[in-house]
């Protein structure tokens, strides 16, 4: 019957009793198989982690202008790392730098929410990633 059509006997099922056959034209099969792999691929965008430096001791305004950035990320759909640096004798003062990381959770919490624990990276880095909701 496929030899009279001038299509492909090709065999969907083969693992079914009795094995399911098909008769079709295979390469315009998998030519809309590749693309519809590349439509999906081309949906699927990639979120990238996107990273935000700030010190212990940040400005009020300094501060509104990282957090718009964040939020401005986070609705784009990508991973915002925020990364505190402290330096010199800032270090003995771990607080300060979890106070500005807790800032800009609660700033941020209606559309994101942390990727993990505040943690420290190395002895000068405190980070935190924040993902959209």
């Amino acid at each position: 019957m496929s030899e009279e059509t001038g299509f492909d006997l090709v065999e969907v099922a083969p693992n079914a009793k009795p094995p399911v056959v098909r008769v079709m034209d295979y390469g315009k099969f998998r030519y809309e198989l590749q693309k519809k792999e590349k439509q999906s691929r081309k949906k699927g965008q990639k979120s990238q982690i996107k990273r935000i430096r700030v010190t212990p001791k940040i400005e009020e305004h300094d501060f509104e202008t990282k957090l718009k950035s964040v939020r401005q990320f986070l609705e784009q759909g990508d991973k915002v790392k925020i990364t505190v640096i402290f330096k010199g004798r800032m270090v003995t003062h771990k607080e300060f730098g979890r106070e500005v990381i807790d800032r800009f959770i609660e700033a941020t919490s209606d559309i994101a929410k942390p990727e993990g624990n505040v943690m420290m990276e190395g002895a000068r880095n405190m980070v935190v990633t924040l993902q959209k909701k």
